[in-house]
C-alpha cells in the first residue's frame, strides 16, 4: 500500500508543483520550497493571481458522470495526463489512478466517492469532479451536480444509454446542468455510433448534436473527423508505449476515402440544418449571408451557435473516442472549454443579493486524521481567505477557517485566497455539513435578506435569513439496514465516533439506535454501500465490527380514512395544560413520490392558530410519520388534516405536540395499515444462451418482465422485482451465466405487499417463523 501511495504521489507531483509555483510571493516558507524544488519549471509560469484565481470567464466547473464501467475514471486520468498535471498514465485495473485513491476503490476497480481535481487546459482552469457510476453511491453524483456548471456524460459506444445513465441524466436535468456527451470505447468491435445516438434521443429524450464522425471502427478506429472544421484527427500508434499525446490533424481532401467524404458531407449538412432549427440567430445568419451555400458558413459561427444551443439546453454536443486507447480526449477537453458554461454564465438569483460579499455552499465533507474535517465549498460570490471567520447560516454559528486549499484528489495545495466561481477545500470548519450556506458574517446575510425582501417582497415570517440560504442537497432514503456491533463494549465509544464521522462524510448513511434492543442500526443505499462502510470502519478506524443480517427498509401506509379526537389534561407543577385535537388521516397516491406524506390545516385552524402552536402541531404529526402502527416502519402516502385545536391559556407547545402525537396514533390504528415494499428496476445484459435460466430465476423472485431488447449479440432484460428478493443476486447471476452477464438495480417505487407475503413478514418480525 505504501509503494502504491508513493507511486501515485510521484505521478501527481507535477500538478502540485505547477500550482504551488504561483505562490512564490505568498510566504517565505513557500518561496524557499520553490527554490529547492522548482528549478526545472518552465519560464512562462503565470503570475500568482492568474494561477490561483483566473478570470471567471476562464473557469469551467464540470463533472464526469456515467453508468458504471463506461470509462469515467479512465477519461479523467487521460485529461490530467494530457494537461500536464500527471507524468504517467494511471490505469483502473492497476489501481493507480489519481481520483480513485481509496483502498476499496482500487481493489474493486470502481469509483465509490467523488473526487475533485483542478488543472489547466489552453489558458482555462478546469475544476473537475469524477463521480461514481454505481447506484448505491448516487448521492455523490447528486451533490456534485448541485455545485457544477456543466457535465460530461460518458457512454459505452457499444451499449448506448444504460440504467444508471438515465439516473445521472435526470439528476443533471434537475439542476439544469448543460451537458456534453462522449461516446467512449469506439475501439470495441460492437461499438455503434448510430445506435448510441438513437439511444440518447429515445431514452434520454435529448437532442444529440453530432460534432464528430469516427474514422474506422472496432480495432481499426484511428481517429475522428471534426464536422465543424472538416479536420481529420488521427492518432497513429508508433510504439507499444505510445501515450496518444501527439496526433495528426489535417483537412479532408479528395485523396481520402470516398465513403468517408460522403459521410462527412452528409453529417455536416445535417449538423448545420439541426443547429439552424435550434438557434434563431444562426438560422438568420444562414438565410441572410449564406443562402447560396450553407456549407460555406465559417466554423467559428457554427461553433458559437452550438455553444448557445448547449447553454440553452436545447441540444447536447456528441463527441467520440477511446480513452483507454488514448484517442479523442484532447478534442473533448477543447469541447469542454468551447461549449460548457463559465460560472458567470449560470444565473443564480439568490447570489445577486450578496453582491461582492462571500456566499458559498458546502457540498462535501471528508475527515483527515491530522487536519480534521475538510469541507469542500463552491464559491458563488465574494472572496474566501484563510485565517478568517465565516458564518454558517444553517447552523447559526460562526467558525474560523484556518487554511484554504486547492483540491487535487487526495493531495492538496495551500493557497492565499480564492474568488467566485471556484471550488475550494477548507480546514477548520468543524460544525459545517453538506448543504450548509457559508457567508462572511451575520451582517452580510441580513443585508442580503433585506435586498431580497426589497426586490421581490419575499420576506418570510420565520426569519429574515430564510430567503438567502442556498438550496442544499436532496438525500434519498435508505433501502437497507442491519445491526452493527463492536467487538467489545469498550469499543462502543470508538464505533460511535467512527459512525459520526462517516455520517458527516456521507449523508445517505443513516445511524439510529433501536429503542427496544438498544442495538446500533446501520441504514444504507444497498448491499455494496453497507459493505464499504463496514470495510472503512475496519481499515480507517481499526475496529473489527460485526454486522447483523441485512434487512429491507419497508414502509407503511393506511388503508382508509379515519377521524378521531383526543384530549390531554396534565398538571405540571402549578401549571395546568389542557388541549383537545381533532384530526383526520387518509391514504394518498404512493406511486408518484417516494416518501410523500402531507399535512394540512382547515382554513379556520390555519387562520386562528399562532405560528408557535402550528410548529408544535407539525412536530407532533411528523414524529408520528416516522413510525407506523404495524411494524414501526416510516409512513408513506398518508395525508393528515388538522380539523380543530382547542387549548386552555398557558398550555405549552410541548403539550400540544404530545397530544397531536397521541391523536395521530389513534387515527392510524383506526385507519388500518398495510406494508409497502421497495420494488426495483432491474436491467440484466446476458447472452441469449443464458436468457432462459435468468428468466426462470427471476420468476422465483416475484419478478415481472417488462421488456426484452436486443443489443448486438446480447439480450437486455428489463424487469421489476422486490428488493427483498435480490439479496445476493450478483453471486447467483454469476453462477447461472458463468460470469457472462451484468446487471444494475435502481429503486422504482414502493408497492403494497400482497396479503400472504405481508402475513409472512408480520410473523417473521414477531419471531413466530
Amino acid at each position: 500500500m505504501r509503494v502504491q501511495s508513493f507511486r501515485t504521489f510521484g505521478r501527481m507531483i507535477w500538478g502540485r508543483y505547477f500550482l504551488t509555483a504561483g505562490l512564490q510571493s505568498c510566504r517565505c516558507r513557500v518561496s524557499c520550497h520553490v527554490k529547492r524544488h522548482f528549478s526545472f519549471l518552465p519560464d512562462d509560469v503565470k503570475s500568482l493571481r492568474a494561477v490561483v484565481n483566473p478570470d471567471i470567464s476562464k473557469i469551467r466547473n464540470i463533472g464526469i458522470m456515467a453508468h458504471i464501467d463506461a470509462g469515467k475514471t479512465t477519461t479523467t486520468e487521460r485529461m490530467l495526463y494530457y494537461s500536464g498535471y500527471t507524468r504517467a498514465l494511471g490505469d483502473v485495473d492497476d489501481g493507480d489512478t489519481v481520483t480513485d485513491f481509496m483502498a476499496q476503490e482500487r481493489e474493486r476497480g470502481i469509483t465509490i466517492q467523488s473526487a475533485a481535481v483542478t488543472f489547466d487546459w489552453k489558458s482555462h482552469r478546469i475544476n473537475l469532479i469524477d463521480t461514481p457510476g454505481h447506484v448505491d453511491f448516487t448521492l455523490e453524483v447528486e451533490r456534485a451536480l448541485r455545485v457544477l456548471d456543466g457535465a460530461v456524460a460518458v457512454f459505452d459506444a457499444s451499449a448506448g444509454v444504460e440504467a444508471q445513465t438515465l439516473t445521472v441524466w435526470r439528476q443533471a436535468e434537475k439542476h439544469h446542468v448543460p451537458c456534453v456527451c462522449f461516446l467512449n470505447k469506439m475501439d470495441k468491435p460492437a461499438a455503434n455510433l448510430s445506435f448510441s445516438i438513437e439511444s440518447i434521443r429515445q431514452k434520454l429524450k435529448a437532442n444529440p448534436v453530432l460534432l464528430q464522425i469516427p474514422v474506422g471502427s472496432g480495432k481499426n478506429f484511428t481517429g475522428v473527423v471534426d464536422l465543424l472544421t472538416n479536420q481529420k484527427l488521427i492518432w497513429k500508434r508508433r510504439s507499444m508505449g505510445d501515450d496518444g499525446r501527439t496526433f495528426e490533424s489535417k483537412p479532408l481532401d479528395q485523396s481520402d476515402e470516398p465513403e468517408l467524404l460522403q459521410e462527412v458531407n452528409e453529417a455536416r449538412a445535417a449538423l448545420i440544418e439541426q443547429v439552424a432549427d435550434l438557434d434563431d440567430e444562426f438560422a438568420e445568419l444562414l438565410l441572410t449571408d449564406f443562402s447560396d451555400s450553407f456549407d460555406a458558413v465559417p466554423s467559428v459561427k457554427l461553433q458559437e451557435a452550438v455553444r448557445r444551443v448547449t447553454l440553452a439546453r436545447k441540444g447536447v454536443p456528441v463527441l467520440c473516442g477511446s480513452s483507454l486507447k488514448n484517442k479523442g480526449v484532447q478534442p473533448l477537453l477543447d469541447a469542454i472549454i468551447a461549449y460548457l458554461p463559465a460560472p458567470n454564465e449560470r444565473h443564480h438569483d439568490l447570489v445577486r443579493w450578496y453582491k461582492d460579499d462571500l456566499c458559498a455552499l458546502a457540498f462535501k465533507v471528508l475527515h483527515d486524521k491530522q487536519r480534521g474535517p475538510l469541507v469542500f465549498l463552491r464559491i458563488y460570490s465574494g472572496t474566501l481567505k484563510p485565517q478568517t471567520a465565516v458564518h454558517n447560516i444553517n447552523r447559526n454559528s460562526t467558525e474560523r477557517m484556518s487554511r484554504l486549499l486547492v483540491p487535487f484528489a487526495d493531495q492538496h495545495v495551500e493557497i492565499p485566497s480564492m474568488t467566485a466561481g471556484n471550488i475550494a477545500l477548507t480546514v477548520g470548519l468543524k460544525q459545517t455539513v453538506t448543504g450548509d450556506t457559508i457567508v462572511s458574517s451575520k451582517a452580510s446575510a441580513a443585508a442580503a435578506a433585506r435586498r431580497a425582501q426589497n426586490d421581490n417582497g419575499m420576506g418570510k415570517k420565520r426569519g429574515e435569513h430564510a430567503t438567502v440560504v442556498l438550496s442544499g442537497v436532496e438525500v434519498p432514503d435508505p433501502v437497507f439496514f442491519c445491526t452493527i456491533e463492536p467487538p467489545t463494549m469498550a469499543k462502543q465509544a470508538d464505533l460511535d465516533n467512527a459512525l459520526n464521522c462517516l455520517q458527516r462524510e456521507d449523508p445517505s448513511l443513516k445511524v439510529r439506535v433501536d429503542p427496544d434492543s438498544g442495538q446500533t442500526v446501520l441504514c444504507g443505499m444497498g448491499e455494496l454501500h453497507i459493505e464499504i462502510v463496514h470495510d472503512r470502519i475496519r481499515r480507517e478506524y481499526g475496529i473489527e465490527t460485526h454486522l447483523g443480517p441485512l434487512q429491507v427498509a419497508y414502509r407503511e401506509t393506511v388503508l382508509h380514512e379515519a377521524s378521531t379526537t383526543d384530549t390531554l389534561d396534565r398538571t405540571v407543577g402549578e401549571r395546568r395544560h389542557v388541549v383537545t385535537v381533532e384530526l383526520a388521516v387518509r391514504p394518498v397516491d404512493i406511486s408518484s413520490t417516494v416518501g410523500s406524506c402531507e399535512l394540512a390545516f382547515t382554513e379556520k385552524v390555519g387562520r386562528q392558530l399562532p405560528q408557535e402552536m402550528k410548529d408544535a402541531v407539525e412536530n407532533g404529526v411528523h414524529s408520528s410519520y416516522l413510525q407506523g402502527p404495524l411494524l414501526g416502519y416510516p409512513l408513506q402516502g398518508v395525508s393528515t388534516q388538522i380539523q380543530s385545536v382547542n387549548m386552555e391559556p398557558g398550555t405549552s407547545p410541548a403539550m400540544v405536540s404530545a397530544c397531536v402525537s397521541r391523536c395521530m396514533l389513534k387515527a392510524l390504528k383506526l385507519a388500518g395499515g398495510k406494508v409497502l415494499e421497495p420494488v426495483m428496476s432491474l436491467e440484466v445484459t446476458v447472452g441469449e444462451e443464458h436468457l432462459s435460466s435468468v428468466l426462470g430465476d427471476l420468476a422465483q423472485r416475484r419478478g415481472t418482465v417488462r421488456d426484452i431488447q436486443s443489443r448486438h449479440d446480447d439480450k437486455v432484460l428489463l424487469a421489476t422485482v422486490p428488493l427483498a428478493e435480490m439479496m445476493g443476486y450478483s453471486t447467483i447471476l454469476r453462477t447461472l451465466t458463468s460470469g457472462n452477464a451484468t446487471f444494475s438495480l435502481e429503486l422504482d417505487s414502493y408497492e403494497a405487499m400482497n396479503p400472504q407475503d405481508q402475513n409472512t413478514l408480520l410473523k417473521r418480525m414477531a419471531g413466530l417463523l
